[in-house]
């Protein structure tokens, strides 16, 4: 358990915390919410022990960890491979094994009548105890299963840390965080930097994770999935909700109704009661009561009403009218240093589509996007725009371009020379930029709110096709909604990459999936398209391989006869036996060390589930030091059992490609 008690932190005539206090207990799942400047992020840091408070104001439960992921993740060093720093959250488990490992040479080395003998003994019956709430033996299995479920690749686990961007280092991060497992996980907008694949797996993890979590995001749908409990931090309070966030949404208009009848039937009386004071005050018969009226409404429990924040609207402009036919892409190709990113792709976007482009980090949705907005060349084949079509773009490199010089108000101003102050300020104010903030200059923003200040520029200026990379990254839930709403009523064509889907979902018509080189357009949101793909695999599995089950009535629709058939199959063996043949072996020869090890560590085990073992200490050491061997000879076959299945699966795509 956590606790924070009575935090008050004020900056100048502003508070941001007041008397604040709040509990996580043990399985708690909390999502915590506010708009930008609220201080979810400083809470989160006061309760990871990142930002220091007085004593007494954040306490914890004995052998209660605590795991914090921040938004950024500074500067790395790290010397070591993905899988090497990965593994560093198993550190002090490690180390133990080592000791034993240790201990177990030194126990073969000295008498067992000497003092160091039963020193050595003693040592090492209390690091085995402290090995036994720890499963060693699988954290090879745990770390990959981790690292590949947020998007690392086999050949990723070998590169230095160093050789990855941001967003993957954030990913490592996130997977060490998983896998130390602390009582409570403290998530600072964890979804930044993961693709749909990655943030599916994330969401199945944490929903089945031991532990308590705190999670800040900006994805509604996230949130929804993996917390059942809502804290709201606004105008320096903090208020629980028992659910998660759209609970939440519902519940606070529901808890702000009531509280403004409350508020209105209060004031109600008072006015009732000051008119009574005021006519009768002066009265000698009724000046007792009158005073006696007077001290109940000093006695009274007055209802403060909750501050409104500010609601911001905004609608685009009417789309410039273009022909029916908007985008047109025919064989278009690209590759780098040879590797080929997309091939062959064709697609036709119309006016007033609406498309999601989706697909793991890595897969080509930038690039793809980049191509249509003729910041980069493609390879082979192109784009082409029908008549009429007027094109706008948001990418990462939009926010270096903004003048330094100019102010937040005259970048937007200097975009949208038709706009009128007022609706200026309305969007800025969509994107966060409200009062003061429109007079900033641009080179004191900081990245995000550059980022957000291109975005806005970029809305302003008048067209009929919007390109965007990631829209949301740095919008709070209130300029998301705003932005979703403008999205859906505007009548030209969208082209959205972003992975949050509660965002898409409300106003896309269409998907496009980036994936394996190939890029296919699917109708219907997000949600559709994953639950048609989901279906998909459930249908794959349960009918197996097609070309085993086919009938002769199948075949003669074909056009193949039985003969034929049959020589294309004979063929087929042939081939894959020539190229598959040496796997083959080695997969056998795995198969069959693999059920031998297991066997072997199978008796071990039983043997060292004996009581009367310990009573002799060296055979107890020989039996162990035996099954630690076996363990580690049995995780050895098993990656090469994997490795031979591996390229035996490849062999097979390759021979069903040729077919």
């Amino acid at each position: 358990m956590l606790s924070v008690n009575h935090l008050d932190i004020r900056y100048g005539n502003k508070h941001l915390f007041k008397d604040l206090s709040a509990v996580v207990y043990t399985g708690d799942r909390i999502g915590l919410v506010g708009v930008n400047g609220t201080g979810k992020t400083t809470l989160m840091k006061i309760m990871a022990g990142k930002t220091a408070v007085d004593d007494g104001v954040v306490n914890r439960a004995k052998l209660f960890s605590v795991g914090y992921l921040p938004q950024e993740p500074g500067v790395v060093s790290s010397t070591r491979s993905v899988y090497e720093e990965a593994e560093h959250s198993f550190g002090s488990v490690l180390d133990l094994q080592r000791e034993l490992e240790e201990l177990n040479r030194q126990l073969a080395e000295v008498q067992s009548d000497s003092d160091d003998f039963h020193q050595i003994v003693q040592r090492q019956g209390e690091v085995q105890h402290r090995l036994e709430d720890h499963d060693v033996y699988t954290i090879r299995t745990r770390v990959e299963k981790v690292l590949h479920g947020l998007g690392f690749r086999d050949q990723d686990l070998q590169r230095p840390v160093a050789s990855f961007s941001g967003g993957w280092v954030m990913r490592l991060l996130l997977a060490r965080m998983l896998l130390a497992q602390p009582s409570l996980l403290l998530l600072d907008e964890p979804t930044n930097h993961l693709d749909l694949d990655s943030l599916t797996w994330l969401e199945s993890f944490l929903q089945s994770y031991q532990g308590a979590l705190v999670i800040i995001s900006h994805d509604r749908a996230f949130l929804d999935r993996t917390t059942r409990q809502t804290w709201e931090l606004s105008l320096g309070r903090l208020t629980v909700y028992k659910g998660n966030y759209s609970y939440y949404v519902r519940e606070k208009e529901e808890r702000r109704r009531i509280e403004k009848a409350a508020y209105s039937n209060q004031q109600a009386q008072i006015r009732q009661t000051m008119r009574f004071v005021e006519r009768f005050k002066a009265k000698a018969t009724k000046a007792r009561q009158a005073q006696s009226r007077l001290k109940q409404l000093d006695k009274m429990a007055l209802i403060e009403l909750a501050e409104d924040e500010q609601q911001i609207r905004f609608t685009f402009p009417p789309a410039p009218h273009s022909g029916r036919d908007v985008v047109m892409v025919e064989s278009l190709a690209k590759s780098y240093d040879g590797k080929p990113v997309f091939r062959n792709v064709d697609f036709l976007l119309q006016r007033g589509d609406k498309v999601a482009v989706v697909g793991v980090n890595g897969a080509g949705k930038s690039t793809l996007l980049r191509i249509l907005a003729g910041q980069l060349p493609a390879d082979s084949g192109g784009c082409r725009f029908g008549t009429g079509v007027q094109l706008t773009y948001f990418g990462q490199h939009q926010a270096q371009e903004l003048a330094p010089t100019y102010t937040v108000l005259e970048t937007l101003a200097h975009a949208a020379e038709d706009m009128t102050t007022t609706r200026l300020r309305s969007l800025l104010g969509a994107f966060l930029f409200r009062g003061e903030d429109v007079d900033k200059k641009v080179a004191v923003l900081s990245g995000g709110e550059k980022s957000r200040l291109a975005l806005a520029r970029m809305i302003a200026i008048p067209a009929n096709c919007m390109l965007l990379d990631e829209p949301t990254n740095h919008l709070d839930m209130s300029s998301q909604e705003v932005l979703q709403e403008a999205m859906r009523q505007y009548d030209g064509t969208i082209v959205v990459v972003s992975h949050n889907r509660y965002f898409l979902d409300c106003f896309v018509n269409k998907v496009l999936e980036v994936k394996d080189g190939q890029v296919t357009l699917h109708d219907g949101n997000v949600a559709e398209f994953l639950e048609r793909q989901q279906l998909l695999e459930q249908r794959q599995l349960q009918q197996g391989k097609t070309a085993e089950t086919k009938t002769p009535t199948q075949d003669e629709q074909t056009g193949d006869s039985r003969k034929e058939r049959r020589r294309r199959d004979a063929e087929r063996r042939r081939r894959r036996q020539e190229l598959a043949g040496p796997w083959l072996k080695k997969l056998a020869e795995a198969e069959r060390k693999v059920e031998e090890l297991e066997g072997e560590k199978e008796r071990l085990e039983q043997r060292l589930a004996d009581p009367a073992l310990y009573q002799d200490q060296k055979r107890w050491s020989t039996e162990s030091a035996a099954y630690e061997e076996t363990a580690r000879r049995l995780d050895r076959w098993m990656q090469r059992w994997e490795e031979a299945q591996g390229k035996i699966d490849e062999i097979d795509r390759q021979l069903a490609d040729e077919q």
